[in-house]
């Protein structure tokens, strides 16, 4: 048994079963910045004492990602668990792609639903969430970064009601380079060889508690991951997307927001953004929502 001080992950996803067992997700720290082949849960009762790390996909000779698996998130849709992530290949086109997996049971064995990604292909994209609207519209909401997009665009695209493909063409939501508080990556030019970059990612949708549709999303401020929060005041993922004026956290992201068993709206993210020593962050979501207004 693990205290979530001893857990190490990237992007950590909380899902609550039904069973009211909480299984966290996320990306392996050891293994982020290169080779990849595969992700991990773990379970908890209390979000505190955690058994794990248990396998729940491991790369199969045939499939095409061999680097940055990331940010795994599972949901439970019609009946069974789909896992989205961020898949990564110097061999293949797009080199990240956004796919699915599929099973039974939240702790795998998941299996792609498709043998392509579905992000459009030559499109270097991450971090893909799923979002169903209340029309029941399953929606694929995710960035599109540095290198191809140097302004940092999140964007979004219909999908089919089995999530197989794309409905459509993918849709600018906005631009972190138009957000007040975002920094230019001081890394740009050595790390991806542009002057200038932008970036944008984590993107997770949710209500608060005014029913508000809330974005949260990551970037880069003073000199450090952050994140923050946006607020689609017409209810539609389309839009427009009005931004708070500073991160509500300064030192760390990519986080996301879930219902405890006590019905409590709780954030989670990771902290420090420092590999390996990425932790999985719980508070309040009440706490920090003011924060950047």
């Amino acid at each position: 048994m693990l205290k979530t001080k001893e857990v190490g992950v990237r992007d950590p996803f909380v899902f609550l079963d039904d069973d009211g067992t909480y299984y966290m997700y996320g990306t392996r720290p050891k293994t982020v910045w290169g080779h990849g082949d595969g992700f991990d849960v773990y379970r908890s009762l209390d979000l505190e004492n955690w058994e794990g790390p248990q396998e729940v996909f491991h790369k199969s000779s045939g499939f095409w990602a061999d680097r940055e698996y990331w940010a795994p998130e599972v949901s439970k849709y019609r009946g069974s668990y789909y896992l989205l992530a961020t898949f990564g290949s110097d061999a293949t086109e797009p080199v990240k792609g956004i796919q699915f997996l599929k099973s039974d049971t939240p702790v795998g064995p998941f299996s792609p639903l498709t043998s392509d990604p579905l992000t459009p292909r030559g499109w270097d994209c991450l971090d893909g969430t799923l979002y169903v609207d209340d029309a029941n519209q399953p929606w694929l909401i995710c960035s599109h970064s540095v290198p191809q997009e140097t302004r940092g665009e999140m964007c979004a695209c219909r999908l089919s009601s089995d999530l197989k493909h794309l409905e459509g063409s993918m849709y600018p939501l906005f631009y972190a380079k138009d957000v007040t508080w975002t920094q230019n990556l001081p890394f740009a030019q050595a790390e991806f060889g542009v002057p200038e970059g932008y970036f944008s990612d984590g993107p997770y949708l949710f209500k608060n508690t005014a029913q508000q549709l809330c974005m949260l999303w990551s970037s880069w401020y003073h000199g450090d991951y952050a994140m923050t929060v946006s607020v689609s005041p017409s209810g539609k993922i389309t839009g427009p997307w009005h931004h708070q004026v500073r991160p509500i956290v300064e030192h760390g992201g990519h986080g996301m927001v879930f219902r405890t068993k006590s019905n409590r709206l709780v954030l989670t993210y990771h902290s420090p953004n420092d590999t390996p020593n990425e932790r999985a962050v719980f508070q309040p979501l009440s706490r920090l929502m003011s924060k950047g207004e």
